[in-house]
């Protein structure tokens, strides 16, 4: 999954004061009938003036940006709320020992202000749940397009050639139009390889113009050139993550499919180190490449990126064809902490992973101190732990969606069920009622360990995975160390010879 800008992390990173201690002090404050009322009403778009320019957005957004210190002109009401609710916010950060400058800071980006609000409106409109209920998605991961130059042996869309029923610009634009009023803080694009899509960079520049955060997650074929990231610079994006599975060339270009792909993708790295664009280094842990994390990270370090994500490897697509790539959970097991012990000792590197056993590996090997909510962040700030429940752990369906190159709707891109089209519904009616996502933000409704596991509120399996294997959204996932007789049990139906130990450890 992508992850949130450099700017914003480092102002976690300086512990208590930072947005996590924002987030705990909103669900602290306004989890009483009176400010909750408060919140409901402020929940309504209306029309202010915003450094100049009028846009329409809830409350919330326009109080945030005052408390920012935006220039925000709004109606009598409006204003009276805001004021309100910027007196209830300051009470907050005063109670958790927080820094109202960092704060402050911190909201001057129009993304973050989104995904604020999205949070406010969520206690608004549910009250405090855990995992949080979310009126709309954080992120939204849009495969672009089904066209690629790369032939990826896991990949999740089995890309090639663009679909014969792909979105046109038109559509394009609209699909951006809804995701705007229902709030959505960030786009990635995806694909397929969205960079060579010719509608590539006048999206780009329309979802950064409506204040949304602009992604992209590339094989870096196209930014090797700078002077295409230049332009795309231009076009509003903030984040890049460019795929490499291997430090070795020969094996990253065997699993990509492409000679000469490794190369282009740490051009393409270097480039964005280099115009100073928020980035990241995006591997697949497979059977592949687990031998060679050191080295990946020696890699990472040396072209100077920011972080490197951990992606789990889904059997989805082309991945299905090639499942053996799997880890089995003690292979896993071993990498998750591998990983938090590198990320220990690399102090300028940010190790994160989107297997949400990370989250419990975190608190386990720190004796609880620590935890990664969301993947984004490992602290040890007392009130991380409460962040960290709040979001959940895995967020399909929850605080991410997909959408396909069609317009279909999906819970995550490796969990292709299609939900809804952009075409026939709107995004916001598919994200309430949709039967699907309802059912993943209950974790009530996970079956097995995943259920009872005293973890499920940092973690929750990863919902992509228990449906590759089974079927059920909501199974247990068998990539998890206490899910192992699952997995043992797959093995077998799979005619696996050696079946993995049966060492269980306890949670």
């Amino acid at each position: 999954m992508i992850k949130m800008s450099r700017d914003v992390q480092d102002i976690n990173d300086k512990g208590r004061g930072g947005i996590g201690a924002f987030l705990a002090g909103l669900r602290l404050l306004f989890n009483n009938p009176v400010s909750r009322l408060t919140l409901r009403y402020s929940t309504n778009n209306i029309k202010c003036s915003l450094n100049g320019r009028d846009i329409e957005e809830p409350i919330i957004y326009h109080a945030l940006s005052m408390f920012a210190g935006e220039e925000v002109s709004c109606p009598l009401t409006a204003r009276f709320v805001s004021t309100l609710i910027n007196s209830i916010i300051k009470v907050g950060i005063r109670i958790l020992g927080g820094r109202e400058e960092e704060v402050v800071e911190a909201l001057r980006d129009p993304a973050l202000r989104r995904g604020i609000a999205l949070v406010m409106k969520g206690l608004g409109l549910y009250g405090v749940t855990v995992p949080q209920k979310m009126p709309a998605p954080f992120l939204i991961v849009w495969n672009f397009t089904n066209m690629c130059n790369l032939r990826c042996k896991h990949c999740y869309q089995r890309a090639d050639k663009p679909l014969p029923n792909e979105l046109s610009l038109e559509e394009k634009l609209l699909v951006v139009e809804q995701l705007d009023r229902a709030g959505v803080a960030a786009v990635a694009l995806s694909g397929g390889e969205p960079t060579i899509h010719p509608d590539f960079y006048r999206i780009l520049s329309e979802i950064s113009s409506r204040g949304m955060y602009a992604a992209v997650a590339t094989n870096g074929w196209l930014f090797a050139d700078i002077r295409n990231l230049v332009k795309a610079k231009k076009a509003g994006l903030r984040y890049v993550e460019v795929s490499i599975d291997s430090a070795d060339p020969k094996k990253h270009d065997w699993f990509r499919g492409v000679p000469g792909s490794w190369e282009r993708a740490i051009n393409a790295l270097k480039n964005a180190v280099k115009l100073g664009i928020s980035n990241a280094l995006a591997v697949t842990l497979t059977k592949v490449n687990i031998g060679e994390i050191e080295d990946i990270l020696d890699l990472a370090e040396e072209i100077g990126v920011q972080r490197v994500v951990f992606f789990n490897f889904v059997p989805v697509g082309r991945g299905r064809d090639n499942i053996w790539l799997d880890l089995d959970p003690l292979e896993r097991e071993d990498v998750l902490r591998t990983l938090f012990k590198e990320m220990k000792k690399r102090k300028g590197l940010q190790i994160i992973s989107t297997a949400p056993q990370y989250g419990r590996v975190a608190m386990q090997l720190s004796g609880g101190k620590e935890v990664a909510p969301t993947h984004f962040y490992v602290g040890d700030d007392p009130i991380v732990k409460a962040v960290a429940e709040f979001v959940g752990g895995c967020g399909a369906g929850r605080i991410y969606a997909g959408i396909q190159p069609n317009g279909d709707v999906i819970p995550c891109v490796f969990m292709p069920i299609t939900v809804g089209n952009l075409r026939k519904k709107t995004f916001w009616d598919i994200w309430l009622n949709s039967p699907l996502f309802n059912l993943l933000r209950n974790r009530d409704k996970l079956k097995g360990f995943c259920r009872e596991c005293p973890y499920k509120n940092v973690c929750g399996g990863c919902r992509a995975r228990a449906y590759a294997y089974y079927r059920d959204p909501v199974a247990p996932d068998p990539g998890c160390i206490y899910n192992l007789k699952h997995w043992n049990r797959i093995q077998r139906k799979q005619k696996v010879k050696t079946p993995i130990s049966k060492t269980v450890l306890k949670p």
